[in-house]
């Protein structure tokens, strides 16, 4: 527990500094163990390594493992509703190869199954709660009505189970479902409860994208393991050496000699990927809330937690036996081995789809994110106060737009933040005063805010009213405060 003593001692870092995340200082004058040990470690959630600061993963033989792709659900009935059924339950994976790891899951697998939905088909998922633990459902980027959102304070007890109506009225995106029962949803993504839901869309299959076994979702994740390679909990962002790709460390992931769309989501609980593909170009098309007006060519990809980018790779130049490795700021995540050829008849048009112009906004807010350190123990602040459930932050009035001021307040220690809104993707409009960046295209619901920075967007409030979460989708913060309400209204 971080005491009042030692918290003046780190607001002066007058007998400290900052290593790998984790604040060292002094030991107070009754510690039971000497300088230098674990003891006097002390972490500010949110200040995470710099590159090249982690540390050694567990031995494994790296690209020795084919990374596996989430199995599609099949619905159990189409009747103009696709409707599906999904234990949350207790399983066990081979994160480590040959080593059983507990973990907690959708449907018995740690990449919980995806959801194929339809765009204008609406989809029924009834979630039965077989663990000892309360849980939920958050559809993230999904545009819901309240009840079938997962306000933190709508947990399914042990035992029980919950329907949740997703209508996709919106375009097709990337999307993802996650625990997010308050308090517990770090603990609960951690553990496994995340999986994809992908919406196709009707309006995109005449571009001519990759679709099928060369459509690819890639969940990418930061975890600690101990050495008989189960999952560490709790855990903190500097130990979490090890990443994953779709649940495997380091894999490889066999290609055919063709194009191939890759949609990559960021799951970890407070990590920042930055990411390069070696040899070959990424052309991205997409972002949180779906396609982009046109495609972007990128050397590098940053991605702070919850957010997604869908990009497409060319192997079609490529010889059999070629070997490309997208590479995080830390170290390698996965290679890519062409092994065949294959006939390609998709492309990447010049243009995606028109992003609609934006409304002229009649409310302007501001949102400030930081941590409370006064006190025994870190507490996340929305504009200054810690999370209430009966409280509302913000009333919206149905229809219209507004544009919001998102400050990262925390900086005494640098430490950054991502902003997710729920219900509505917006449009980032600058970033401190500069026009927004490769980073920020498209469609969000999910920003990366450094500290001092404040970056604006715009979101136009539609047909659902009820109250809703905004956040810091940092979940080891939002699950200690970090977490206001607004509330649509008529």
């Amino acid at each position: 527990m971080i005491n009042r003593r030692r918290l003046l001692t780190v607001g002066g870092l007058t007998a400290g500094g900052v290593v790998g995340g984790v604040l060292l200082l002094p030991p107070g004058p009754k510690a039971a163990s000497g300088p230098g040990t674990a003891e006097h470690a002390v972490h500010i959630p949110g200040l995470t390594p710099v590159a090249g600061t982690r540390t050694a993963s567990p031995t494994v033989t790296p690209f020795s493992r084919r990374m596996p792709v989430p199995a599609e659900l099949t619905p159990r009935r189409r009747d103009g509703v696709d409707v599906y059924q999904i234990p949350i339950k207790a399983a066990e994976t081979e994160i480590l190869a040959g080593h059983p790891a507990a973990v907690r899951t959708y449907g018995g697998s740690f990449i919980g199954p995806t959801i194929r939905a339809k765009t204008g088909t609406p989809v029924r998922v009834t979630f039965a709660n077989q663990l000892d633990v309360p849980a939920n459902v958050h559809l993230h980027g999904g545009h819901v009505p309240q009840n079938s959102d997962g306000h933190p304070m709508d947990t399914i007890a042990p035992g029980q189970s919950r329907n949740y109506d997703y209508p996709n009225s919106q375009q097709g995106a990337t999307l993802w479902y996650h625990d997010h029962s308050h308090h517990l949803e770090a603990e609960n993504c951690y553990k496994g409860l995340h999986g994809f839901y992908i919406i196709d869309d009707p309006a995109e299959a005449g571009l001519g994208l990759p679709t099928g076994e060369f459509d690819v979702p890639i969940m990418l994740r930061d975890v600690q393991l101990d050495a008989n390679g189960a999952l560490v909990w709790p855990s903190i962002p500097p130990d979490r050496t090890t990443i994953l790709a779709n649940g495997v460390i380091t894999p490889n992931f066999p290609v055919a000699a063709r194009k191939y769309r890759f949609r990559l989501l960021n799951a970890g609980n407070e990590s920042i990927l930055r990411l390069k593909l070696g040899g070959l170009q990424m052309t991205q098309i997409a972002s949180d809330g779906g396609l982009l007006s046109a495609p972007v060519t990128r050397t590098e990809i940053v991605l702070g937690s919850a957010e997604r980018v869908d990009i497409v790779v060319d192997f079609s130049q490529q010889p059999i036996g070629s070997k490309f490795v997208l590479q995080d700021a830390t170290g390698p995540v996965l290679r890519f081995d062409v092994t065949r050829t294959a006939v390609d008849r998709s492309r990447v048009p010049a243009r995606l789809r028109a992003l609609p112009a934006l409304r002229t906004a009649t409310v302007e807010r501001d949102v400030t994110m930081r941590f409370d350190l006064s006190g025994p123990e870190p507490i996340g602040l929305v504009n200054e106060r810690p999370y209430d459930p009966d409280r509302i932050d913000f009333r919206i009035k149905r229809g219209t737009t507004e544009i919001w001021r998102i400050t990262n307040t925390d900086t005494e220690f640098g430490i950054p933040h991502t902003f997710h809104m729920h219900l509505e993707q917006f449009r980032v409009l600058d970033r401190d005063g500069a026009p927004p960046g490769l980073d920020d295209a498209g469609r969000k619901d999910t920003v990366f805010v450094n500290a001092g920075e404040t970056v604006r967007v715009q979101v136009t409030f539609t047909e659902f009213l009820g109250k809703y979460a905004f956040h810091c989708h940092f979940t080891d913060h939002s699950a200690i405060g970090m977490m206001a309400q607004m509330e649509i209204v008529a």
